[in-house]
């Protein structure tokens, strides 16, 4: 084995080179990466799937959260808008908190190293009220990534074209 072989030992080396631009009003001398490519500084989200608990833990749970019946909780967006931040109606479907697949009772925790009281923003419709947002501003808060924002943006858009076409 040998270098001309194409095996063997290589060492690998990264070379850096500068391109010049032209000297003009107001552009950098050293072009400049737009983006930076990071590894994941949050943990993923984790999901507790309802089907593969057993009896036994099911049974626990429910005797350690006994569902709160003599409080009453807000009904409308009027209700909630003016309620206590951060929001402590973690079972409300705009909280950020969790999120609930109602089709298979599974369960995803989207800021698994955080209690619900530690989020910056805690309902989706306090978000959506303050206005446009970036697609990485809103990976942020979701803790997903900029491109499954993206897809989720253009699944509701469709949506939203299909009704309109209803009409």
């Amino acid at each position: 084995m040998n270098a001309e072989d194409g095996e063997g030992e290589f060492t690998d080396e990264s070379v850096t080179t500068e391109i010049q631009a032209l000297p003009a009003e107001g552009v950098p001398e050293v072009s400049q990466k737009v983006r930076r490519r990071t590894r994941r500084t949050r943990p993923r989200s984790k999901t507790i799937a309802m089907k593969r608990m057993t009896r036994a833990e099911l049974h626990a749970g429910a005797l350690m959260y006994p569902p709160v019946l003599d409080i009453d909780r807000p009904q409308t967006r009027a209700e909630c808008k003016n309620e206590a931040r951060p929001c402590p109606w973690v079972a409300c479907k705009h909280h950020l908190y969790l999120d609930i697949n109602p089709e298979t009772g599974s369960i995803k925790i989207n800021f698994p190293e955080l209690e619900p009281w530690e989020l910056e923003h805690t309902c989706a419709l306090d978000v959506a009220e303050r206005g446009a947002l970036t697609l990485e501003e809103i990976g942020l808060i979701t803790n997903l990534t900029r491109e499954r924002i993206r897809q989720v943006e253009v699944r509701g858009l469709l949506k939203l074209q299909g009704r309109r076409e209803l009409r």
